[in-house]
C-alpha cells in the first residue's frame, strides 16, 4: 500500500486509520507520529462538530426514505406503496435529475454540528447530543465552525 510506504518514511507505525486536519498554527513540541491528548485541545463546554458514518438500512422505498404517503390499500385502487409520478409528461420526457426515488439509504458521511463537550479525559470526549453512526464507529471531532 501506498500509505504503508508514507508512514515508514517518517517513521511509524502502520496504522489502521490515517487522516488529516487543518490547524491555524502548529503546537509547539509536536512531533510526527506522537499521540494527541485530548484534554489539550478540547475543553468542557466546547462546541464541537461529530462526523461519522450512519448506519444503512439498505435499499428503501420512497415511503421510508422520505416519507411520502401511500395509498389506498383497498376500493380498488392499485398504488399502494408506490412513490406516485416521477415528473412531467411528454414535455420534457425525462426526470429531472435529484427526483426522490426508491435506493440506498443510510450509509452516508454525516455530520452533526455544535455538540456541547460535557466531560473531557485522557482516552475519551463525552458529548451531549446524538451522533451518527453504531457504537464503535469511527468518529472525527472537530471543533465547530462559525458562531
Amino acid at each position: 500500500k501506498p500509505e504503508l510506504g508514507h508512514l515508514k518514511k517518517n517513521g511509524c507505525p502502520p496504522m489502521r486509520h490515517l487522516a488529516e486536519f487543518k490547524l491555524n498554527a502548529i503546537p509547539e513540541g509536536l512531533e510526527v507520529g506522537a499521540a494527541l491528548d485530548p484534554t489539550e485541545m478540547f475543553q468542557v463546554g466546547d462546541k464541537v462538530d461529530v462526523a461519522g458514518k450512519t448506519v444503512g438500512k439498505g435499499f428503501a422505498g420512497a415511503i421510508k426514505k422520505y416519507g411520502f404517503k401511500r395509498g389506498l390499500m383497498s376500493h380498488g385502487s392499485k398504488s399502494h406503496r408506490e412513490h406516485g409520478t416521477t415528473g412531467p409528461g411528454s414535455t420534457p420526457g425525462r426526470v429531472f435529475p435529484g427526483t426522490k426515488h426508491p435506493g440506498q439509504m443510510g450509509d452516508k458521511r454525516a455530520k452533526v454540528k455544535k455538540l456541547e463537550v460535557v466531560q473531557v479525559e485522557s482516552d475519551m470526549i463525552v458529548v451531549k447530543g446524538s451522533i451518527p453512526g453504531k457504537p464503535g464507529n469511527l468518529l472525527t471531532v472537530t471543533k465547530a465552525k462559525g458562531k
